[in-house]
C-alpha cells in the first residue's frame, strides 16, 4: 500500500481503479515555407474551427455545470480573437518563413510563460489557459480528432493536468475523481471539479506503474492511497455508503423549502472557508451561504493578500452563488488562528486579546484593503458583510465611518459598487448581547457566534481539553442571551441568526424555530438533516 499525499480542490471520496491519462502529441516540427500567407490562411481556419468547437463545449458545459462554470470556454473564444496573440503568430510566420503548426505552438508556449510568470495568482493560473487554446490550435492545424477522453469504466483519472476543455468532454459518469501532478486551486479546472462535484486532488506525484491499480482518493485529507488494504477499503467504503446516504436525502429534500407543517419558514444556510466549498453548498441544496471565513484567504498566505486576489475570490463565490446570499466575515484572526505575517505579539490569553475587529479598527489599511475588495464584488451578486467580535456601538460607528471612506474612493476612482450591501454583526460577546437592543438599530441583522459565546459566557477555554467536560453550549445562560437577541432584533426589525457550531444541532433545532430564529448557518452536510427536522416540526 502506497500513500501518496497532495492537496486537495474538493472533497469526497472515490475507490475504484486508476486510469492514467495519456494525451496526444501536441508537439510539432519547426518547417520552412514558401508562402506564407497561405499559413496565415490556414491559421484563420483553424481559429474559426477552434472557435465552433469551444462554442459546443460552452453549451455543453452550459448544461452541465451552469454558466459560471461554462464561461471559461467564453474566455478561450475571446483569447482566440486576442490581437497581441495572434499578430505574434503572424509576424512568426512572416518573419521566420515557418509552417502555422510552429508558430501557434511557439506563441503558446511565449505568452504561457508570461502568464506564468506574473505575481498574481489569478493571472498565473491563465497560463494553463494559453496552453490550452495553443495546444487546440495546433491539433486542428495537424488533422488530429479531439480524441476519446472517456475512460472504459468507471475510473479514477490521474494525468499531469487537465485542461477544462478535456475535463468538459468527459463522461461524467465514468469520472470517480480527478488526481494531477500539476495545476491550482485558482485554475479554471479546479472550478469546474468542484462544481460538477467530483473530488479532485492536485501536486501528486505519481508514477505510470499505477495504472490500472485499486486505489483510494480522500479528498478531506488530500491523498491518494493506491492498493488500499482491506481494512482501509472497508473504512473508506463505509465513508461513501455515507455519502450514498446523503445524496440520497438530497434526492427527497432538493427544492423543498425549511419551513414547519404549519408554514413557519426559517432560511438555511452553510457556512464555507474557501471557495473550494461553494460546490457543497450547492449540493446540499443550501440557499445561501451565512458564513464565508475570510480569514482562510489569510492564513493560506505567505503575506498579505492584495485587493485584486481578494476581489477574484469573493466575486467567484457571489457568481458561482447566482445571486442567493453570501454573507462574508470580515478578517476574524487572533486566539487559535495566528499568521507569522501580521507579526502580533505574544498573549497570555489571546481568546480575548488582539483579534477580529480589533486588529482591522487597529490597522485600517488592512481593514480598508478587503472592504475594497468586497464592496467590488458586490456588483456580481447578493453579497453581505459580517463584522466579527464586536462588544460596543462605539466600534460599528468606526466601521461605519471607514466604509463612508472605502465608498468614497471606489467613487471617486470610478469604480462600480453597490451602495446598499447588507451589513451585520456577529454577536459572539456577552457585551453584544446585552446591549443587542443598541446595536440593532445601527446594523442591518445579527448572526450569533455561539462558539465564542459559549467560551466568554462561561469562561472556559474551549481550546482547553481539560474542560471539555464542562463546557456546554446547551447551558440555559447561553440559549437566554440566544432568545434575548432574537427579541432585540425584531424589535428593530432585523433579523437574526446563528452561525455557530450550536446551528447544526439537531437536538436544539426544534428549540431554535420556537425561540424565532429566522436563518440556521451551518457546515454543508448539515443543511439536509436541519431541514429535515425542520419540515416534520408542527
Amino acid at each position: 500500500m502506497r500513500v501518496l499525499e497532495g492537496k486537495s480542490v474538493f472533497s469526497g471520496i472515490a475507490i475504484g481503479k486508476i486510469s492514467i491519462l495519456q494525451k496526444a502529441d501536441t508537439s510539432v516540427k519547426r518547417t520552412k515555407v514558401e508562402d506564407p500567407e497561405a499559413e496565415i490562411a490556414r491559421v484563420q481556419e483553424a481559429k474559426d474551427k477552434a472557435v465552433a468547437q469551444l462554442q459546443k463545449l460552452y453549451d455543453k458545459a452550459l448544461q452541465e455545470v451552469g454558466e459560471s462554470g461554462a464561461a471559461i470556454f467564453e474566455v478561450h473564444q475571446m483569447m482566440l480573437d486576442d490581437e497581441d496573440y495572434l499578430d505574434s503568430i503572424d509576424n512568426i510566420i512572416r518573419t521566420e518563413n515557418v509552417n502555422a503548426e510552429y508558430a501557434v505552438a511557439t506563441t503558446g508556449d511565449n505568452f504561457a510563460d508570461m502568464f506564468a510568470q506574473m505575481d498574481d495568482d489569478y493571472m498565473k493560473a491563465r497560463a494553463a489557459d494559453v496552453k490550452d487554446i495553443s495546444d487546440r490550435l495546433v491539433r486542428v492545424l495537424s488533422g488530429h480528432d479531439e480524441g476519446d477522453m472517456d475512460a472504459a469504466e468507471p475510473s479514477i483519472i490521474v494525468a499531469e493536468d487537465l485542461a477544462p476543455s478535456e475535463t468538459v468532454q468527459m463522461d461524467k459518469s465514468k469520472v470517480l475523481a480527478f488526481v494531477t501532478r500539476k495545476g491550482s486551486s485558482n485554475s479554471h479546472t479546479a472550478i469546474l471539479a468542484r462544481t460538477m462535484n467530483i473530488p479532485a486532488l492536485i501536486n501528486i506525484e505519481y508514477d505510470e506503474s499505477m495504472d490500472g491499480k485499486m486505489a483510494v482518493v480522500d479528498g478531506k485529507n488530500g491523498s491518494l492511497i493506491v492498493d488500499p488494504d482491506a481494512d482501509i477499503l472497508k473504512k473508506y467504503q463505509d465513508q461513501k455508503d455515507e455519502e450514498l446516504r446523503q445524496r440520497a436525502m438530497l434526492k427527497e429534500l432538493k427544492g423543498k423549502t425549511t419551513e414547519t407543517k404549519s408554514g413557519h419558514k426559517i432560511h438555511l444556510y452553510a457556512n464555507i472557508g474557501s471557495t473550494g466549498d461553494v460546490a457543497s453548498v450547492l449540493a446540499n441544496d443550501a440557499e445561501g451561504i451565512g458564513l464565508f471565513r475570510s480569514e482562510f484567504i489569510y492564513l493560506e498566505k505567505d503575506n498579505y493578500p492584495t485587493e485584486e486576489e481578494q476581489f477574484q475570490i469573493y466575486k467567484a463565490v457571489a457568481q458561482n452563488m447566482a445571486g442567493k446570499k453570501v454573507i462574508i466575515r470580515t478578517l476574524d484572526i487572533g486566539a487559535d488562528k495566528q499568521i507569522d505575517y501580521f507579526d502580533m505579539a505574544h498573549e497570555e490569553n489571546p481568546a480575548m486579546g488582539y483579534r477580529a475587529i480589533r486588529i482591522c479598527l487597529d490597522r485600517p489599511e488592512v481593514f480598508k484593503t478587503q472592504l475594497r475588495a468586497l464592496f467590488r464584488a458586490s456588483m456580481f451578486g447578493n453579497i453581505s458583510i459580517m463584522y466579527p467580535m464586536i462588544i460596543s456601538v462605539t466600534e460599528v460607528k468606526q466601521i461605519k465611518a471607514i466604509v463612508a471612506e472605502v465608498k468614497k474612493e471606489l467613487t471617486e476612482q470610478g469604480i462600480p459598487f453597490k451602495d446598499d450591501v447588507e451589513q451585520g454583526v456577529m454577536i459572539e460577546t456577552p457585551a453584544a448581547v446585552m446591549i443587542s437592543d443598541l446595536l440593532a438599530k445601527e446594523v442591518d441583522f445579527f448572526s450569533i457566534g455561539t462558539n465564542d459565546l459559549t467560551q466568554y459566557t462561561l469562561a472556559i477555554d474551549r481550546q482547553n481539553a481539560k474542560l471539555d467536560n464542562i463546557y456546554d453550549s446547551h447551558h440555559e445562560a447561553v440559549l437566554r442571551m440566544i432568545q434575548m437577541v432574537i427579541d432585540n432584533a425584531h424589535k428593530e426589525g432585523i433579523w437574526a441568526g446563528i452561525c455557530g457550531e450550536l446551528g447544526a444541532d439537531t437536538t436544539m433545532t426544534e428549540r431554535f424555530v420556537q425561540m424565532g430564529i429566522d436563518e440556521l448557518s451551518v457546515s454543508p452536510t448539515f443543511v439536509l438533516p436541519v431541514r429535515k427536522i425542520v419540515r416534520e416540526m408542527e
